[in-house]
C-alpha cells in the first residue's frame, strides 16, 4: 500500500509536471519541424491540420538552392567557431588566475562578471558599432567575434572559476616541484581535469553566439550575415514565406540540438560541478 502510494505521489507530483515541462518546450519545435515538410497549400489553408497530409522536400530545397541561406549558415558557423576560440582562449587563464592567486579586488572582480550580465545587451550596441566603425571592422567575422564576447566571456569566466576551484592546488604544486611552469602544469595537469566544465563552457558559448541576433544585425549584415539575419528577411510587410521560414528554422536548430546530445553528459556535468564549489 505504501509502496503504491509513494509511487503515486512521485507520478503525480513529479513524473506529470515533467512531461508537461517537456511538452511545452519541443511542441513548438515539433511544430515548425512538421510545418517545414508541408506543401504550400497545406500553410495557408485554415484551420491547419496537425499532422501533414503530404510531405515535402520543396521549402529545404528552394531555400538551399535558390536563397542565400546556405552562406549564411557558414557566416554563422565561422562566427559561432571563432567566439568559442577566442572566448576559450581568454577564459580558461582568467578564470585559472582567479582560482589559483590572491589579489586585491579579486572578489570584488568576479561579483562584477554576474553583476554586467544585469545589464540589457542592448547598452553594448552604440560603444561598440563605433568602435568597430572607427577602427574599420563593420560588416566582417571579427567584429561579430568580439561582439559575441563581450556578453558571454564574464559569465563564462565565472563559471570556470568555480569548476578549477575544485581541483586541489597540490597537483599544480607536484607538476611545478617535477620542472613544470605555471602554464605547462595548468595546460597538462588542471585543463585535462577541467574537460567537463571546459566543454560546459564552450557549448555555452557557441550556442549563444549561434542564437544572437541584435549584434549580428547592428554590426554586420551585407558581406556577413548570419542565420538570425537571413531568417527575417523571409518575414516581408505584406507577406510572410511560411514554408522557407519553418524550413530556415529548422536547419537553424539542428546544430545546437546535435551539439548538445553528443556532449550532454559533459555539459550536465560541467554545470554541475561548477555550481556546488566557490
Amino acid at each position: 500500500m505504501r509502496q503504491r502510494k509513494g509511487r503515486l505521489r512521485l507520478f503525480v507530483g513529479t513524473e506529470i509536471p515533467v512531461a508537461v515541462m517537456v511538452a511545452f518546450a519541443l511542441l513548438p519545435w515539433l511544430w515548425m519541424m512538421l510545418s517545414s515538410i508541408r506543401p504550400e497549400r497545406e500553410l495557408t489553408t485554415s484551420p491547419i491540420l496537425l499532422m501533414p497530409q503530404t510531405l515535402t522536400l520543396v521549402h529545404h530545397i528552394t531555400l538551399l538552392s535558390r536563397t542565400s541561406f546556405g552562406q549564411s549558415l557558414l557566416d554563422s558557423l565561422i562566427v559561432a567557431t571563432g567566439a568559442v576560440s577566442l572566448g576559450l582562449a581568454l577564459a580558461v587563464p582568467a578564470a585559472y588566475a582567479f582560482s589559483r592567486f590572491r589579489f586585491r579586488f579579486r572578489n570584488y572582480l568576479r561579483a562584477q562578471f554576474l553583476v554586467i550580465n544585469m545589464f540589457p545587451v542592448v547598452m553594448l550596441i552604440l560603444p561598440l558599432f563605433i568602435l568597430m566603425r572607427q577602427y574599420g571592422l563593420l560588416d566582417t567575422y571579427f567584429a561579430l567575434i568580439i561582439g559575441h564576447g563581450t556578453f558571454t566571456l564574464p559569465f563564462s569566466i565565472w563559471l570556470l572559476t568555480s569548476y578549477f576551484e575544485g581541483i586541489p592546488q597540490e597537483l599544480d604544486q607536484a607538476a611545478m616541484i617535477d620542472g613544470a611552469t605555471r602554464m605547462q602544469a595548468l595546460i597538462r595537469v588542471v585543463l585535462p581535469l577541467a574537460i567537463p566544465g571546459v566543454v560546459a563552457v564552450g557549448i555555452y558559448m557557441f550556442i549563444a553566439s549561434w542564437n544572437e541576433y541584435l549584434f549580428a544585425l547592428m554590426l554586420a549584415g551585407r558581406e556577413v550575415r548570419t542565420v538570425t539575419v537571413a531568417l527575417q528577411l523571409f518575414i516581408g510587410e505584406n507577406q510572410i514565406q511560411w514554408g522557407l521560414l519553418m524550413a530556415g528554422g529548422t536547419l537553424v536548430s539542428l546544430p545546437a540540438t546535435f551539439l548538445f546530445l553528443f556532449a550532454q553528459k559533459r555539459l550536465v556535468g560541467g554545470l554541475t560541478g561548477g555550481a556546488v564549489k566557490g
